[in-house]
């Protein structure tokens, strides 16, 4: 999930670099960026990965 995520933020850094623009002072390509590369970390790291049904019942 965090996967898609960042490739949606990427996505959008991208296109508002090459139009030039930004929404906002607070949301710039370089904010948008640094997000991305946050989920893509959060990937990475195995968060928000549903462990059960895999368990075993003795």
């Amino acid at each position: 999930m965090f996967a898609i995520i960042a490739a949606i933020l990427f996505g959008l850094a991208l296109l508002l670099q090459l139009v030039g623009e930004s929404m906002g002072e607070v949301i710039t390509p370089a904010t948008l960026t640094t997000a991305g590369l946050l989920c893509v970390a959060l990937h990475l790291a195995g968060a928000a990965t549903a462990l059960s049904g895999y368990r075993r019942r003795r």
